[in-house]
């Protein structure tokens, strides 16, 4: 792990020494001295991302990568929410059509897993054929 840290980072001399001290002391001394650095610098040792972890829901709303997408409603046009369907998920007409049917009167998943682009696309082209659909 040193050789890693300096390669990546610069050290002096003084800090290279450090190091070799670090490595020699038993964990219960080293953490008694990080906590006294704490104290002393008035810092924290805690990695930067369990303060993000620890961030609020739309934080983590906003992080989210991959998205199921649900189809909640058909709406009027029916015939091309049954060709997006088929198009989407390489299902046969009956196939599709009884998803779309489905949706009538439950929620029906209808992709998992998607990109955060792909999602939104795929969103657009249900709401454009009158369809409503939820990113999960």
């Amino acid at each position: 792990m040193a050789d890693e840290i300096k390669e990546k980072i610069e050290v002096s001399e003084e800090g290279k020494k450090m190091i070799e001290i670090i490595k020699g002391m038993k964990i219960a001394d080293l953490n008694n001295v990080v906590k006294a650095i704490e104290q002393e610098f008035g810092v924290s040792a805690q990695a930067p991302m369990a303060v993000a972890a620890a961030g609020g829901a739309a934080s983590a709303a906003e992080e989210k990568s991959s998205f199921n997408i649900e189809l909640k409603e058909v709406g009027a046009k029916k015939i091309e929410v049954i060709k997006i369907v088929r198009d989407l998920t390489g299902k046969g007409l009956k196939e599709a059509k009884d998803l779309v049917d489905a949706a009538a009167t439950a929620p029906q998943m209808v992709k998992e897993n998607a990109k955060k682009e792909e999602a939104d696309e795929i969103k657009k082209k249900f709401e454009a054929a009158g369809a409503k659909v939820e990113l999960k």
